[in-house]
């Protein structure tokens, strides 16, 4: 019944051309949809120096105020739910993804206080990019059209999709690039082997190994071998199965073989 509000928003953004206009649909279709507000946060990748790339929302200026005020994205659970799920949730089954701390209920209570009841976001994790969430919410009295749910989750990834096409216009993509030789060393690091178990490994010397790893945190300009980690798996550079399934063909870490390659 309500597919066709979909297909609306869809032939809307064709038009959209700024952040307005997005931000003007998408309170429009949240609407039409029944719910109250809308939020739509797109994040640069790890290297940038601006986050969030984008945010638009209709919150209640209250607890926008909170939010934005106390920088509270570092401690919102919705967000490490986002990383554990791959398509949209209800906040009410958030417990299934993540543990939800003492401090995660409370800062979902000061969020009913301010007029956000329960909500449903719809993530999106595009590697070398961005992360963006669109999330759909209802006032505190009210529950969630669990009828419209499919529906949220199609116009969250066409209004993320929407999104990111803005963002590509006015930036310049600035992915480091690393060699294959640092690019395979950031790899086995990853797996948890050390600098000298990694030139083994490789048929390299130790202090190449820890010049590749140097080379890569500068191009990164990160100063840590787990920053660095993060960075490569967010870019697509090494991916969790590189790492996952590894140890899983394996057994658990193996024995370091000279010469054995990824």
């Amino acid at each position: 019944m309500y597919a066709h509000f979909a297909e609306e928003f869809a032939s809307e953004l064709i038009n959209v051309r700024t952040d307005t206009d997005l931000d003007r649909s998408l309170a429009l279709v949240s609407r039409r949809l029944g719910f109250d507000h809308f939020a739509l946060s797109l994040e640069l990748r790890s290297g940038s120096c601006e986050a969030p790339g984008l945010l638009l929302h209709d919150y209640p200026d209250e607890w926008a105020k909170v939010y934005l005020g106390f920088d509270l994205a570092g401690q919102d659970p919705v967000r490490r739910a986002c990383d554990k799920s791959f398509i949209g949730f209800a906040w009410g089954t958030m417990e299934e993804l993540i543990p939800l701390t003492r401090g995660d209920r409370q800062m979902l209570a000061v969020g009913r206080e301010c007029g956000i009841g329960d909500g449903y976001t719809v993530p999106r994790h595009l590697p070398g990019l961005a992360r963006g969430t669109c999330t759909f919410a209802v006032c505190p009295d009210r529950k969630l059209p669990q009828c419209r749910l499919a529906v949220a989750e199609i116009v969250g990834t066409l209004a993320l999709t929407c999104a990111l096409g803005l963002d590509a216009s006015r930036r310049e993509d600035t992915v480091p690039i690393l060699s294959d030789r640092q690019r395979e060393c950031v790899l086995w690091v990853a797996r948890g082997k050390t600098a000298s178990e990694t030139a083994t490994i490789l048929g390299i010397g130790t202090e190449t190994v820890i010049q590749h790893l140097k080379a890569a945190r500068e191009r990164y300009q990160v100063h840590c071998k787990q920053s660095l980690i993060v960075a490569a798996l967010f870019d697509g550079l090494i991916g969790f199965s590189d790492i996952i399934r590894w140890r899983d063909r394996r057994g658990g870490p193996p024995a370091v073989t000279r010469g054995e390659r990824a």
